[in-house]
């Protein structure tokens, strides 16, 4: 499982002209699902997203989570985040995994952060979404649950 968080603002995704998800102060999640990902990929990512230390403490670090600040999460699935482009010009998705064994492990992703946050918030699955982020610091970070390397 791969994940692009981004401390914000405000974020929001956008289906058919149509606002379905919509945060304040918290975490963008950009979420891709590997062929391989499995429940316990789920239960790493979402845990360490959630306490992840991206928020600044009172005197300016970087010392508070998600849960502390009681900030609110976006996730919206992204499967381009396995597109392989080491070759060629036209990305490789064969890593991704698609259709409902994608769809149940975001589901279970967002049914574990709803478990532990206040306001959880998603785009919809395989939809064409827009998505609006005013990123804050900016702070972004790329999070894996197995190792690449």
């Amino acid at each position: 499982m791969r994940a692009v968080v981004q401390r914000v603002i405000s974020s929001s995704v956008t289906v058919d002209n149509e606002v379905v998800g919509k945060i304040g102060k918290g975490i963008n999640v950009l979420l891709g699902i590997s062929k391989e990902d499995t429940i316990e990929d789920v239960k790493y990512l979402s845990e360490k997203i959630v306490n992840l230390r991206i928020f600044e403490d009172e005197v300016g670090k970087l010392n508070k989570s998600l849960l502390e600040v009681g900030g609110e999460l976006l996730v919206v699935s992204q499967f381009t985040l396995y597109g392989d482009c080491r070759k060629g010009r036209r990305p490789n998705f064969m890593e991704a995994l698609s259709g409902d064994e994608a769809e149940q492990l975001y589901e279970t992703f967002v049914s574990e952060c709803k478990q532990i946050l206040y306001k959880v918030e998603t785009g919809i699955f395989g939809a064409d979404m827009k998505v609006s982020i005013e990123n804050d610091g900016p702070v972004t970070l790329m999070l894996e649950s197995k190792k690449t390397f």
